[in-house]
C-alpha cells in the first residue's frame, strides 16, 4: 500500500492507494460527479472531509483483511453507496450515512488490531 494524493473540491488530500481502487471503490472525483448526492458532497467541505476519511478507512480495511472478508466489505460498500445516493441533496442524510460507514470501517480495523501482535 502506498500513499498518494486525491484532489477533492479544490483541495489536495493524502490517501492510501492500493486495494481500494482494485476492489472497485475510488474516492469521489468532483469533476465527474453526476448524482445529486455526489454534487452535494462536492459543494460541502464537511461532506468532502467525510468522503476522504471514509475512502481512507476503506482502503486501510480492505488491505488488512483476507480475500473472503474483503469481498464482504466490498459488497457492503456497494450497498452503502446506494444508501448514500438515496439521500439526494440532503446534507444531513449524507452526513449520517458517512458516520455509519466510518463506524463500520473503524470496527473492521479495530477487530484486525485486536488480533495482534503482527
Amino acid at each position: 500500500m502506498k500513499l498518494g494524493t486525491i484532489a477533492l473540491a479544490g483541495m489536495t488530500l493524502l490517501a492510501f492507494q492500493g486495494n481500494a481502487s482494485a476492489s472497485g471503490y475510488a474516492p469521489l472525483d468532483c469533476t465527474k460527479a453526476h448524482s445529486a448526492s455526489e454534487k452535494a458532497i462536492c459543494k460541502s467541505y464537511a461532506l468532502g472531509q467525510d468522503e476522504a476519511r471514509m475512502a481512507t478507512l476503506y482502503a486501510i480495511a480492505t488491505s488488512l483483511v483476507g480475500m473472503g472478508r474483503r469481498g464482504d466489505i466490498e459488497d457492503q460498500q456497494r450497498a452503502w453507496l446506494k444508501q448514500r445516493d438515496a439521500c439526494g441533496v440532503r446534507d444531513a442524510c449524507i452526513a449520517n450515512a458517512y458516520a455509519t460507514r466510518i463506524r463500520e470501517l473503524d470496527a473492521v480495523i479495530a477487530d484486525v488490531a485486536s488480533h495482534g501482535p503482527f
